[in-house]
């Protein structure tokens, strides 16, 4: 284990929560943060929420689910050999896709379209409404009562928000998160092991759809590297073990080349705390350009080989449809709503209603989704 950065957060100057707690004898504010995200209900529908593929589809593809567990174990390994603290990285990196609505971008692009009268839906954006509102488990607070750290990682480890929508403008006016600065050292790592994690993995998924072949990929930089590398190494290596050999390898070099670069620009820029690291330019933990490139490479051909594909746009074009469906029929019939939901939606206007709905429909899995939408439409499914 590296010795801890002087630009790691720190769990003892931590800017604290919004509702003050008295603090855990057993485990730092980061680790309670990261434990009430794994407890959290919308953490446990990650299981039945696309990644790329409707959970039907098949048992081996990635879930949200599998999907937040690898970020945040790759999180975890680069924030520990840069001497960052893990626990907030791990915390940020298991909330980063709480906000997704069932059936990945096209739940959210669907969705997006009911709501474009009240500014569209964002899943970041979302994230953050269940982490301060939605979640109801504790008897003091809506929400988790988050640390200022995490919450902060979780509304800009893209990097800083300049049109907050909803919910981050509303927590931000409660409890400002510098949304015109870069995030703290732990939310970039967490963004970067975001990206290596999925470009990877939908590769791995791509591959075992039959989407596209290890031939398709020989042209790519650095992956058609790797696939020749093992070529002579193992001529006679079984596909399977191939391709996982391959991702492996993937995986490490692309962390090699982050904790590289991250360690030339802490070294330029020497930051005495969190702070710097936020008030700097640019992102001080990122690849190299190379490495950039390389990555750019891999999502172009990603977009047009496997999220364009077909058979992806086929199964795009039926979730929206039963999004659209769902959406549409619990706005005009809130009485069919779920108790709870229901009385949240008949006591309000059109669009506190149409917020209620959305947030209702959010939350569902694919699975839920598909069995909700029999439900209402089919007239042999019992209601």
């Amino acid at each position: 284990m590296a010795e801890r950065a002087a630009h790691a957060s720190r769990p003892d100057r931590s800017h604290g929560r919004k509702i003050g707690e008295t603090p855990s004898p057993t485990r730092t504010a980061f680790q309670r943060d990261r434990d009430r995200i794994v407890h959290a209900g919308a953490f446990r529908r990650l299981q039945y929420k696309t990644q790329v593929f409707v959970y039907h589809e098949g048992d081996y593809f990635r879930t949200r689910l599998t999907h937040t567990l690898e970020v945040a174990q790759i999180a975890r390994s680069i924030s520990r050999h840069l001497g960052l603290d893990e626990d907030l990285a791990e915390a940020v990196a298991l909330a980063h896709d709480l906000g997704h609505p069932p059936f990945g971008h096209a739940g959210e692009a669907a969705l997006g379209a009911e709501l474009e009268s009240l500014g569209g839906f964002d899943h970041n954006d979302q994230a953050v409404r269940i982490l301060t509102q939605l979640e109801e488990r504790y008897a003091a607070f809506d929400g988790l009562n988050l640390t200022w750290e995490t919450l902060e990682g979780v509304a800009k480890h893209n990097g800083p928000v300049t049109a907050p929508a909803a919910a981050t403008a509303r927590l931000n006016a409660r409890f400002p998160l510098a949304l015109d600065k870069h995030p703290g050292p732990e939310a970039q790592v967490a963004a970067l092991a975001d990206d290596i994690a999925y470009n990877n993995h939908d590769l791995d998924d791509g591959l075992r759809a039959g989407l596209f072949t290890i031939a398709d990929l020989r042209a790519l930089p650095l992956v058609g590297e790797v696939f020749a590398e093992l070529g002579r190494e193992y001529p006679n290596l079984a596909t399977g073990r191939w391709v996982h050999e391959a991702i492996r390898r993937l995986i490490d070099r692309m962390v090699g080349d982050l904790i590289a670069e991250t360690g030339r620009r802490v070294a330029e820029l020497a930051p005495a705390g969190p702070a710097d690291v936020r008030a700097a330019g640019a992102p001080v933990v990122a690849f190299s350009r190379a490495m950039r490139q390389n990555d750019r490479a891999l999502k172009d051909f990603l977009f047009a080989r496997m999220y364009r594909h077909h058979k992806v746009n086929r199964m795009t074009g039926k979730v929206r449809r039963v999004v659209h469906d769902l959406f549409d029929a619990y706005v005009a019939r809130p009485n069919c709503l779920p108790p709870g939901w229901r009385e949240a939606a008949e006591g309000a206007g059109h669009t506190d209603r149409v917020r209620v709905v959305a947030d209702y429909v959010a939350g569902m899995t694919d699975r839920y989704a598909l069995q909700d939408h029999r439900k209402l439409f089919d007239i042999d499914e019992p209601a």
